[in-house]
């Protein structure tokens, strides 16, 4: 399964080899890891860890592409999570569309199904009750 991402200059923003980042990511349009990433990646877009990435991050987004790095993490997608060889994730992951390449290493709870967004009321009960 190919992705629908295919061009290099669709990415938006890139953490590249040999650069580390910790705090909380939130962005538009399509992000490339290829560096150290600590934190919490939270976005509607596309996410790609690429090979030699390390990630230890809860993610929430649309679409999560895994091209060869290391996720530790629980992974929330709207849309699909895609991993390839020699990819590896340790953590559950939750998304509508999996596909897991023949040679990933997985470890961890799937749930493939839609994700739920929250009512506003439901948010605002949320809210009032704490």
């Amino acid at each position: 399964m190919e992705s629908q991402l295919n061009p290099a200059s669709e990415i938006t923003a890139l953490l590249g080899r040999g650069t580390s980042f910790e705090g909380k990511l939130h962005f538009e349009g399509s992000v490339r890891i290829d560096g150290i990433f600590r934190g919490e990646i939270l976005s509607s877009d596309t996410l790609i860890i690429g090979e030699g990435a390390e990630v230890h991050a809860e993610i929430d987004v649309g679409t999560v592409i895994v091209r060869g790095g290391i996720v530790h993490g629980n992974v929330r997608s709207r849309s699909s999570i895609e991993i390839f060889a020699p990819g590896k994730l340790f953590g559950n992951i939750h998304s509508p569309s999996v596909y897991i390449e023949r040679g990933v290493e997985f470890q961890g709870a799937c749930t493939m199904a839609p994700i739920e967004e929250p009512s506003a009321d439901h948010a605002r009960d949320a809210a009032d009750a704490a």
